[in-house]
């Protein structure tokens, strides 16, 4: 924490009534007594009516505060929605930031409504999207990542394709690029760079990326480039016909896959138009519907689920 943030953290907590001591501050900071009476002396100096009483601690002179900030519940509730959010996705500076401005915010919430931002927060939580949390590893290379993307720096990377992570790193692509930005997708982080093998814009999902080395030389970003505009091209162009029973369609629509487009009465079953790169993108979900689904079409897709039966049942 720098100097500024410190400071204005420690006139907020005083801002709250009680006295301070230097010792206790300087652990909370983590920082020397001696940083903290330079503190004081600053603050003092840009005119805080700061008491301080040898051996008990540092106040604030009666009827001295900072112009509120005029919060609702509710956006209360929002901010410190997003610092824990923010806490479970990031690393580093990030995250670090995250529970800096979480304290900040409590610390400056009237008693009264601090009481009632913490009642909905006992009754909202957010879930991660994921099934497992992202590990440490993976969330430290995205922020290795988000730097080299800030600084325009080059990265090269060994990236292991869907299916090859037994194989180990060495079996990867080598990989340079030009990081342009990062994306939450479903509780995964993926890179949009431009990769120098393909000389276009391809998308790396981070926990595929090992041995990240980000590059001294940097590159200059497109002009025309702005990643809140950018769409990635859909290339999903196989399209599939699933007809279900009524409890299976509700079960996939609950589910919102990637793949699903749209859903159709037909009569008391449904119909379920899904469209993906290849057959082998939809088999996993089709057979965890079992016997209360049937392919339609296209005919490559019956016979490669054909196939993967006939490997289950020799398995058993």
């Amino acid at each position: 924490m720098n100097k500024t943030d410190r400071m204005l953290a420690i006139l907020l907590r005083l801002q709250r009534g009680g006295t301070l001591r230097a010792e206790d501050l300087a652990r909370t900071f983590e920082t020397s007594v001696r940083t903290i009476y330079r503190d004081m002396q600053a603050l003092s100096e840009s005119g805080v009516p700061l008491l301080g009483t040898p051996g008990t601690g540092y106040s604030l002179m009666e009827g001295y505060f900072l112009p509120p900030v005029m919060l609702t519940a509710d956006e209360a509730l929002a901010a410190l929605a997003g610092a824990d959010f923010t806490a479970r996705h990031f690393a580093g500076r990030v995250r670090l930031g995250s529970g800096t401005f979480r304290e900040k915010l409590e610390l400056i919430l009237p008693p009264a409504l601090r009481e009632e931002v913490e009642r909905l927060r006992d009754t909202t939580k957010l879930v991660n999207e994921k099934r497992w949390p992202a590990e440490e590893e993976e969330l430290e290379r995205t922020e290795q990542l988000r730097e080299a993307v800030l600084e325009r720096r080059r990265i090269e990377f060994v990236y292991i394709k869907a299916g090859e992570e037994a194989r180990g790193a060495a079996e990867g692509e080598r990989r340079r690029a030009d990081p342009y930005g990062l994306a939450l997708v479903r509780g995964v982080w993926m890179l949009i760079a431009r990769c120098e093998r393909h000389a276009a814009i391809r998308h790396f999902r981070v926990s595929r990326i090992k041995d990240l080395t980000v590059m001294p030389e940097t590159f200059r970003l497109p002009g025309d480039f702005r990643l809140s505009d950018y769409r990635a091209e859909d290339d999903r162009a196989m399209r599939a016909v699933v007809r279900a029973d009524a409890p299976a369609a509700e079960r996939i629509r609950e589910q919102r896959p990637y793949y699903l487009e749209r859903i159709e009465q037909d009569g008391g079953e449904r119909l379920l138009h899904f469209r993906m790169r290849q057959a082998e993108d939809l088999l996993p979900l089709l057979l965890g519907m079992g016997a209360s689904a049937e392919v339609l079409e296209p005919e490559e897709l019956r016979l490669r689920l054909r196939e993967e039966l006939r490997k289950m049942l020799d398995r058993y």
